[in-house]
């Protein structure tokens, strides 16, 4: 059957008697320079950079082009359309471009005359993509490029646009590696860039010098920061007092006062290249996070603030997030009572380190005796215990169990640990990072470190998550436990003389696991899955979270009768003072802040001055 049809077809091309067609010839289209119709014609013009001798070639091309068009017969011209100042690799930004190519959607414009093709686009895509959308129109629009003599209506221009353009695009590339290690060149030798900065003026050298009257600006926006103040209300305080940006608008933001914060140039010093520019083509810049060499240079010019002054803001500034407000925080240690040693934990602050706590309770050991510790499980009786076990508490599960469920992220307390602490809403949380404790005190009525765990609605107590994201990545550290693990830690309760205490010993966690991992929302009864052990859990359980307990527990059935790890008191005739303030450890003892004395003042001196010269 194929064998018919393939001869049927090449019978068919033999061809035929050609005697009876008549051929209608086309048109014959003029070349670009012959064709004398009327065409509406635009211009379109683009220099990259908007420096004297860019707008010198701006204002011939206009000029030339403008006589150009009119010389030429039957050409009229709609209108010039000229980009200054602008990069010719992307459309951003080229508001004149844009409406030039949609006065040709509609229907204004029958030809557009450059250049050539790096003034029309320096990007391939866009400038083939452009002329391919501008050659299907219902009326077609063409495109000259003079320096390459190319029109883009002809049939045979595209393979000849595309290599040209190729090569524009190139050149850009080079310019742009170019101009990138020529900066790196200035900035290796101390050479940087000196945009326009409120607070300070440029010399004939170029160099910066303070403009005293925007000065106090900037110093009063630091001082406000320091003192507890947010962006916001420094914004507004600003605009009450008539201040200028350095643009000279009166209108401030809480971004505008952030901006101010966090430029290193107001302490003296300079840091180049925090943003790079990844693509040449979008030219879109990003933070550098050491993918280009930075340059830091201290005391390059005068400073409006102190250097120490300008740490500690964006100390203060990178802990924002975590809700601190106030001055800068210091580490306060218990130096006294049955919390000695303990540290006192500041919930909105995240910038002290491992070492910091570590430092704080050492140089306190180092001032006084060894802290005389006594075992939580210690029993007052006159029995010699020495070899016996105590059975872990956790192996007699009760509703009233004292327990403190810790991610990386928040905290949970029980139930019983609430009410254990009576009608107390606002708790204060220490620890102690060598013996590895947690405790839980009523918080003073003036404490900075209060935390809410409940609040009491309709006269029932309410349990609240607490949120640990400032502090508990640093306790996970300092334990060596898991971040993606959730812990369990069970407490008890220490009272003497209506004062409580809870301590729990962070030794002895032990973590949630997931019993059927990828396990569906909904579905039949599923069997629980294997421990990554290779163990089964000791009993049948649906549950999708179960708590494991270490594995060195096999080994005892308790812990040891004698020699502990949690504090009761130092001495039955002494004081709990379980209220005991913490005495502030300085983290950094070469940085000195104004303090609170000296910052109220400068406000104060700042405001009178600005408004006596109003």
């Amino acid at each position: 059957m194929s064998e018919d049809r393939k001869a049927k077809i090449r019978e068919r091309y033999k061809g035929n008697n050609t005697a009876d067609i008549k051929v209608i010839p086309a048109l014959e289209q003029p070349s670009f320079y012959e064709d004398f119709s009327e065409k509406r014609v635009a211009v379109y013009a683009r220099v990259s950079t908007g420096s004297a001798n860019q707008t010198s070639s701006y204002e011939l091309q206009k000029g030339y082009y403008e006589q150009d068009v009119t010389r030429h017969p039957g050409w009229k011209l709609v209108r010039i359309y000229a980009d200054e100042g602008i990069s010719g690799t992307s459309l951003s930004h080229r508001d004149e471009f844009v409406q030039m190519i949609k006065d040709c959607e509609a229907g204004k414009i029958d030809l557009i005359i450059t250049k050539s093709v790096s003034r029309f686009s320096r990007n391939v895509l866009d400038c083939i993509g452009e002329v391919r959308k501008l050659a299907s129109l219902p009326h077609p629009v063409g495109v000259f490029f003079e320096t390459e003599n190319i029109y883009t209506l002809n049939s045979d221009s595209e393979m000849s646009l595309s290599f040209v353009s190729t090569l524009a695009q190139e050149e850009s590339h080079t310019k742009s590696r170019s101009m990138d290690r020529s900066v790196d060149m200035r900035f290796s030798m101390g050479i940087f860039l000196t945009p326009a900065l409120l607070g300070y003026d440029l010399d004939e050298d170029g160099r910066l010098v303070i403009n005293e009257d925007e000065a106090l600006t900037v110093r009063l926006c630091f001082f406000m920061y320091l003192y507890g103040y947010s962006c916001q209300q420094i914004a507004e305080t600003l605009m009450k007092l008539g201040r200028l940006t350095k643009l000279g608008n009166t209108k401030w933001t809480a971004g505008t006062v952030l901006a101010v914060l966090q430029n290193e140039r107001h302490c003296g010093d300079i840091l180049a290249r925090k943003t790079w520019t990844p693509s040449y083509l979008n030219h879109k810049s990003k933070k550098n996070r050491n993918e280009k060499r930075k340059y830091y240079s201290r005391d390059d010019h005068p400073a409006i603030i102190s250097r120490d002054d300008f740490i500690a803001t964006q100390r203060l500034i990178a802990n924002s997030k975590y809700g601190h407000k106030g001055l800068l925080p210091s580490l306060h240690v218990i130096t006294a009572g049955i919390l000695r040693g303990f540290v006192e934990i500041n919930p909105h602050w995240a910038g002290f380190t491992k070492e910091d706590y570590f430092n704080a309770v050492s140089e306190l050991e180092e001032q006084s005796s060894e802290m005389s510790v006594t075992n939580i499980h210690d029993i007052a009786t006159a029995f010699d215990l020495s070899g016996f076990e105590i059975a872990r508490a956790n192996f007699f599960q009760t509703p009233e169990d004292i327990s403190v469920s810790l991610s990386a992220a928040n905290l949970l307390f029980s139930r019983a640990c609430v009410l254990k602490m009576g009608k107390t809403d606002v708790i204060e949380l220490l620890f102690d990072p060598i013996r590895k404790l947690l405790a839980v005190r009523t918080a003073p009525e003036d404490s900075k470190h209060g935390i809410q765990w409940a609040s009491t609605l309709d006269g029932r107590r309410h349990i609240k998550m607490i949120c640990g994201s400032a502090f508990m990545p640093l306790v996970y550290e300092i334990l060596g436990w898991d971040k993606e693990t959730r812990y369990k830690v069970r407490g008890l309760r220490r009272q003497k003389d209506q004062q409580s205490v809870l301590f729990f010993d962070l030794n002895d966690a032990e973590k949630y696991i997931d019993t059927m991992p990828n396990h569906p929302e909904s579905g039949p009864s599923r069997k629980c899955a294997l421990f990554e052990d290779g163990m089964k859990p000791m009993a049948k359980t649906y549950k999708t979270k179960v708590v494991a307990s270490p594995a060195s527990w096999v080994e005892s059935f308790g812990r040891k009768a004698t020699g502990g790890n949690v504090p009761l008191t130092q001495s039955d005739d002494e004081p709990w003072r379980v209220s005991e303030a913490g005495i502030p450890y300085q983290v950094d003892k070469d940085l000195n802040p104004s303090t609170e004395a000296v910052l109220q003042q400068g406000i104060q001196e700042i405001v009178s001055t600005i408004q006596r010269r109003e």
